[in-house]
């Protein structure tokens, strides 16, 4: 039998490329799901926080890169003495003074001894903090009728505008439902439990009207404040899903979602409701926005930087995440990035301590940031041929460089933020509230949630008490005129009754 080498020495190299095909295939699924293992157990078991602290405990100069090479540390024994604290003269507790502005309830406890010959020499106070569940109550409007001298009229006291137009619930009550339900995060259903306790009952279906007819009143209010975000040129965007009950969808829900839109200097809040993730949202809410718009990189914001609208601005914060979960990939690589972009932060802290000015503010990133960034940019390129792209410190790395034109767009204005986090702290009520309340009952009923999630966020940022804030709101504005809705908004408090809070 004659064997024909050249091709029996072929068919071996075909099945070792072939073998080793199989092998970097298997190689890329056994990383792909150990990565999404890990992943799973974050979730589950892993704590929230993404907060970073270096191996080596030792100051770091500002921008001087650390070493990657972890070097071992030495030890050494330190012994002292102390004097044991006596067990016999233990520090009182301190406790807060009760605040004054709360009413006083005072009763006086006297003696049980016969004192009606007694002096008394002073008394000693002890006030304790407590507490009355709210109580409804009913406001009666009695008007009389008079017919007048000549007897050819009858007059009658106005009745003021009520907030439901033959409603019989007052502005105070409205507002309180609403604060519970969005602030507080208690579903109308449990409100109907509550109220039934105090032996008053309201169908579920009455307090729906009474928000429906809440809002179609303020709708002319959150019309004037999205203007105002779209007149800014400068927001930060994000969008979060919700779970929305709809006809087309008789066995599960619909996934729609709130994109929230925020300007960092003017602090104003916008909440708009799509039924859909893709780009038909924020060009619409944005299709006259001429400006600079921060976001974690999803690509439906491409558009206005690809039509020169807008420049896009990335999230140093979303760059970072990456690397936090790739630290179980690869940790020499990892928690040498996570070091590196911690100066950056620590100049942002600065000059919020600070209190510098937007000019100070830019000057400070670059004379400060510029250099440093430069040196990140370079350990990133270095590194990305030395990884594999689809592992999670590859794909956080390639993640980085993608995006890294806008990551350091934010040293070009002492406006930009470095990251999108305040747009994604006004994104928490949202998460908060989907757990306790699962999911809107319809597609009207989550505009109208975005309505007031954006009167509620606003409130927040400007430090506004929101329920005197809207229960003054429901109060003025069924006769407000709409040519003065400005004064209205929740960016300072009313000159009516709300205080502001720290």
């Amino acid at each position: 039998m004659v064997i024909d080498k050249e091709k029996y020495t072929s068919g071996i190299i075909d099945q070792v490329i072939l073998s080793r095909t199989e092998y970097e295939n298997l190689r890329n699924e056994n990383l792909f799901l150990k990565q999404e293992l890990d992943k799973l157990k974050r979730m589950i078991f892993g704590a929230k926080s993404e907060r970073f602290i270096p191996v080596d405990s030792a100051q770091l100069p500002l921008f001087g890169l650390p070493q990657v090479e972890a070097t071992e540390p030495v030890k050494e024994s330190i012994t002292y003495e102390r004097n044991k604290p006596s067990e016999s003269k233990k520090n009182p507790p301190i406790r807060l003074a009760l605040p004054a502005h709360l009413p006083r309830v005072e009763e006086v406890i006297e003696p049980k001894e016969d004192i009606s010959e007694a002096k008394k020499i002073g008394e000693t106070i002890t006030e304790i903090l407590e507490y009355t569940p709210g109580k409804l109550f009913v406001k009666k409007y009695i008007r009389p009728k008079y017919v007048l001298p000549n007897k050819e009229s009858i007059v009658i006291g106005q009745l003021p505008s009520l907030p439901i137009p033959r409603g019989n619930a007052g502005p105070g009550l409205l507002s309180h439902m609403l604060i519970s339900k969005f602030v507080d995060h208690l579903p109308f259903y449990r409100q109907v439990q509550m109220f039934k306790r105090q032996e008053i009952q309201i169908a579920e279906s009455t307090i729906n009207d009474w928000f429906t007819g809440t809002c179609r009143l303020l709708e002319p209010l959150y019309e004037k404040l999205k203007e105002k975000v779209q007149q800014c040129d400068y927001l930060m965007a994000d969008e979060t899903p919700i779970a929305v009950l709809s006809r087309d969808h008789s066995q599960a829900t619909h996934k729609g979602y709130h994109w929230f839109y925020y300007s960092p200097v003017e602090k104003l809040v916008c909440v708009d409701y799509q039924q859909g993730r893709g780009r038909d949202g924020p060009t619409a809410f944005l299709k006259d926005f001429y400006g600079a718009i921060q976001t974690d990189g999803y690509s439906v914001y491409d558009i206005f930087e690809m039509v020169g609208k807008s420049r896009l601005l990335g999230c140093m914060a979303h760059a970072r995440r990456k690397f936090d979960q790739a630290l179980n990939n690869d940790r020499k690589r990892a928690q040498a990035m996570l070091t590196m972009m911690q100066p950056l932060y620590q100049m942002e802290q600065i000059a919020k301590e600070y209190q510098l000015s937007i000019e100070e503010r830019q000057i400070m990133r670059q004379v400060m940031s510029t250099d440093h960034l430069k040196k990140i940019e370079e350990w990133l390129k270095d590194n990305l041929v030395q990884v594999l792209p689809k592992s999670a410190i590859g794909q956080a790395i390639a993640y980085t460089l993608n995006l890294w034109p806008r990551l350091i767009r934010y040293i070009e204005d002492g406006r930009f933020e470095i990251d999108n986090n305040l747009v994604e702290n006004s994104i928490r009520p949202v998460a908060l509230g989907r757990k306790n309340y699962l999911f809107a009952g319809s597609h009207e009923g989550a505009k109208r949630a975005a309505m007031i999630y954006s009167f509620l966020g606003t409130c927040k940022k400007n430090h506004v008490e929101p329920f005197t804030w809207l229960k003054d709101v429901l109060t003025v504005i069924p006769d407000w005129s709409i040519q003065r809705l400005d004064e209205l908004l929740p960016v300072k408090p009313l000159s009516i009754l709300s205080p502001i809070i720290s």
